[in-house]
């Protein structure tokens, strides 16, 4: 710690009566310098055994070794590491905990509530059947009907003036889909995002949008498998004037991977566009700027594997 912080010293605490407070000689859970001491502490020790930090995510680290590719992945105190090589992987992992006190969970199943199913094929599955099973049930929609889609696009909803808001956990609702959305569920960004321009005075009717999202999930808790398909490429689209409220118009991107999305959004644009060309050309530079960065990482990483990196295309308008 590169700061010099004091506490106070605690009553029951027994010292000489000279001593009005104490100095820390390292850090501890609270301070403000804390995150920071930790990752600057873990990022001296992974570069010291021969990790780069990724010039593109400053979370991923990665190593090349005889030929294979190692990768060390960071969220606070979560750390994944895997590679081309289980013997490098395995010595990693020992570099690992003879310096820090760390838990060995073993192959990952469950990484930031987000599991991972392994295929036959060599497939690798991304599902949060646990917490869809979970939401539902803490907002009785555990027995729902479900639904195909997760918007009624044959109502349209504004909000509302009212001086009395919906009995109902809506704030607490949204928010949990929208932990859902972030994490591995693109196909209900735009209605998630939709239901929440009601959060300063939800209404009934905003009430059973967000129930209907909840009736959909019922029947989709499992989704995304990988193709045979190698290619990188991104779809972007825009919905001109589509906000009844203010006619500003929704944008919405997806990046796909192997078949599977890696990357998505759906928010509107902070302007009102005069036409829909203009508001498509808007959609696509929130999507190149989100494309350029996704394909500068995967060349970063498949590079540390000796392969080319994919050609980046993006689609736009359905096209």
């Amino acid at each position: 710690m590169k700061e010099q912080v004091f506490c106070v010293i605690h009553e029951g605490v027994e010292l000489d009566s000279t001593f009005d407070c104490l100095e820390l000689v390292k850090s501890i859970y609270g301070l403000k310098q804390a995150s920071r001491v930790w990752n600057e502490t873990f990022d001296e020790y992974v570069c010291s055994i021969g990790f780069q930090v990724s010039d593109f995510d400053p979370c991923l680290y990665i190593k090349t070794s005889d030929g294979h590719c190692l990768f060390i992945l960071v969220y606070v105190d979560d750390v994944l590491v895997t590679g081309s090589s289980l013997e490098l992987i395995a010595q990693t992992k020992n570099d690992l905990k003879t310096r820090f006190e760390m838990t060995d969970s073993g192959k990952c199943a469950f990484v930031l509530g987000i599991e991972l199913l392994d295929g036959a094929d060599g497939s690798v599955t991304l599902c949060q059947r646990r917490y869809v099973d979970d939401i539902l049930k803490r907002f009785g929609m555990d027995d729902c009907k479900a639904v195909a889609s997760p918007v009624d696009m044959s109502s349209r909803l504004v909000s509302s003036d009212a001086t009395t808001k919906v009995d109902a956990p809506f704030r607490e609702a949204v928010g949990a889909l929208m932990h859902l959305t972030t994490a591995t569920r693109p196909d209900i960004a735009f209605a998630v995002g939709y239901v929440s321009r009601f959060m300063k005075n939800p209404q009934e009717e905003h009430w059973v949008a967000v129930k209907r999202i909840f009736r959909y999930l019922q029947g989709t808790k499992t989704c995304y498998k990988p193709s045979a398909r190698i290619d990188f490429r991104g779809y972007s689209d825009a919905d001109w004037a589509g906000d009844l409220t203010d006619r500003k118009s929704p944008s919405g991107y997806t990046f796909m991977l192997l078949g599977a999305p890696v990357s998505w959004g759906s928010k509107k644009q902070p302007s009102v566009s005069l036409s829909t060309t203009e508001a498509k050309y808007i959609a696509l530079s929130l999507a190149i700027q989100e494309g350029k960065w996704i394909h500068r990482l995967l060349c970063e990483i498949v590079m540390a594997a000796n392969e080319e990196g994919p050609e980046l295309m993006i689609h736009e308008d359905n096209q």
